[in-house]
Parts: C-alpha cells; structure tokens; sequence
C-alpha cells in the first residue's frame, strides 16, 4: 500500500501512461518508417542555390556591402523566408525535445535522427538561396539567428501524446508555409527550391499523421483530448524568435499564411482524415473534446473575418502611399 510520501502523482501517471502508448506504437513507428523511407528522395542542398548570381560580401573578402535594394523579393517574402530559417535554424533544440520524449533507442530514436537529418537540409540551402539571390540583409540574419538558436526553444507539451499531437499540426502547417512563400516570391529558384523543401514537410507530416491515427484507435478519449488542447492552443515553433508578430502580420496580409490558411488547409484536413468530429463512442472527456474543438473552429472563423479587414486595410495604405515602409502593428496573431 502507498504511503502519501510516495503516492503517484497526476504528473507520474500521466509520464508512465505515455511511456506506455509509444510503446504500444512502436510496430506502427517501424512500418511508417519504412514507408518514409521509400517514398523519400534524398536531394543535395548546395544544387538548389543560384550560386552564379552571388558575389562577395563585404568583410574579409572586401566584397559589396547589401543594401535594401538588391532585393527583388517583395517584403512579406522576405519576412517569410526569414521566419521559415529562422525556425529551421533551432533544429538542434527541436532534436534534443523529440530525442527527451520519444527516446533515443529503438524505432523512435530511428526516426528521430533521420528526421533530425532531413530538416538540416532545409535550413542550409535556404540560408545559401538568401545569400547568393541577397534576399535579405545578411547581417542582421546572422544577429537574429543567433539571438533566436542562442534563446533555444521549449516545448511546453505535458505528454508524449500532446507532443505528438503538435508535430503533426506543425509539419502540415510548415509545409503550408513552405510551399506559399515559394508560389509568392515570383523567382523560379526560389519558388523551386521552396516546393522541394515542401515536399520533405509532406512526407513528414504523412509519417505523424498516420501515427496519430493509430494512437486515436489505442486511446481515443486521451487522444481528442490531447488533440483539442493543441488545436486550441497552437503556436508556431518559432513565436519568440525577433520581430515575429511583425513579420507574421506582413506574411498574413499578404495571404502567405493567415488564419484562413491555418484552418482551411491545416486543421480541418486533419480533422477530416482522422474523422474526429464524428468518432462514437467516447467517453465524457473525449466528448468535450470534440466539442471544444468545433467551438474553436467556429471562433477562428469570426477572427479571421476581422483579420481580413485588417490585411485590406494594411494593403490599401500600401497602394496609397507608394514607397511607404510595412505596417509594424503587434496583432494578437496566433499562427
């Protein structure tokens, strides 16, 4: 009989319940896996970048220093390429919180690493695709990387469940975010190298989503329940990086990623693939999941209704006032 000085607490439970389900989930890791690993085509970084166009920098090299108007990208692109390095550039703290959870052994620790090998790949071709084109001022880049990666990042998911939850979220979102940055930046090696890139979050999101589902089978009632505090409560990883709401409203505005993305090609989806809105037979908790989950669809959809007058607004200034610098309002802007 436990004594009240050893007595599990919610928090022991609820790690020993997770260490439990990956186990439990562990054949679908490895067959997922292989999946990946026959669908992925492995690709080199360096061939993506437009190498021909660049030119030393100034510094050692006594190159030509950038200056705002060898950009040819319009500034909501830039702002998205530097949000989209940026989170990739924290690689290493979004290994060692995958690593933590989901171990490093075994069909986890596998996946892991190869996962951990593929995203490198994105952040080097797209730092060189910045340089070589001098899409952005590369100096400031560099303090934001190391202001961002210096500050690491913490995944604030009480379970490995919850921490599964958010990863499938992210990937679609990341490749969402991907794939529209490329189709507005209106350069064909960008907009290539952006669908590449993509294509890799695709894959990813594929190997998550198909694991949730086998979680929702194992522990359906935890599994809504994990599902609606993510939905609800999402962020993009890269929320504290420098000027994050500024450029995401920019990025916003510009249709690139908005809430109407998030919703629309993110979340109902998922919804949809997984069928949780019409999954039978839960118990109460599951069922307050659902519904916390419509309610929070039905209020995106009003938010994004006053966002899109916002963005309106924010573009017919632009068009007024030709030359005139972006907006740098801090909206409450989630995703």
């Amino acid at each position: 009989m436990a004594t009240k000085g050893n007595a599990p607490t919610d928090a022991h439970r609820s790690e020993a319940a997770g260490t439990d389900l990956l186990r439990q989930l562990e054949p679908a890791v490895v067959r997922l896996m292989d999946r990946h690993l026959a669908a992925a085509r492995d690709w080199l970084p360096h061939t993506y970048v437009p190498w021909s166009r660049a030119e030393d920098f100034d510094g050692p090299l006594r190159g030509t220093p950038w200056s705002p108007e060898q950009s040819t990208l319009p500034r909501a692109v830039q702002d998205a390429l530097v949000i989209n390095l940026l989170t990739e550039d924290n690689l290493p703290s979004y290994h060692f919180e995958l690593a933590t959870r989901m171990g490093r052994d075994g069909a986890w620790g596998a996946w892991v690493h190869r996962w951990t090998a593929e995203e490198a790949r994105h952040g080097d071709a797209l730092r060189g695709y910045l340089h070589a084109r001098r899409a952005v001022d590369p100096v400031a880049l560099e303090e934001d990387r190391m202001l961002h990666v210096g500050a690491g990042y913490t995944n604030e998911q009480p379970d490995p469940l919850h921490a599964l939850a958010y990863v499938t979220v992210q990937e679609l979102a990341t490749r969402e975010a991907h794939r529209n940055t490329g189709r507005s930046c209106g350069d064909p090696v960008g907009e290539q190298l952006m669908a590449r890139i993509a294509a890799d979050e695709n894959l990813h999101m594929l190997f998550y989503r198909d694991l949730y589902a086998e979680a929702l089978v194992a522990a359906p009632d935890e599994a809504v329940h994990a599902l609606a505090d993510v939905v609800c409560g999402f962020e993009m990883p890269g929320t504290a990086m420098p000027a994050f709401r500024t450029r995401a409203l920019r990025v916003a505005a510009a249709g690139i990623y908005d809430l109407d993305v998030h919703r629309e090609h993110v979340l109902r989806p998922l919804l949809r693939v997984w069928d949780v809105m019409s999954l039978t037979g839960l118990g109460p908790r599951g069922q307050r999941a659902q519904e916390r989950i419509a309610a929070h669809l039905d209020r995106m959809s009003a938010t994004a209704e006053r966002f899109r007058r916002l963005y309106q607004r924010m573009r017919s200034t632009e068009e007024s006032l030709p030359g005139a610098g972006a907006p740098t309002g801090q909206g409450d802007h989630r995703v």
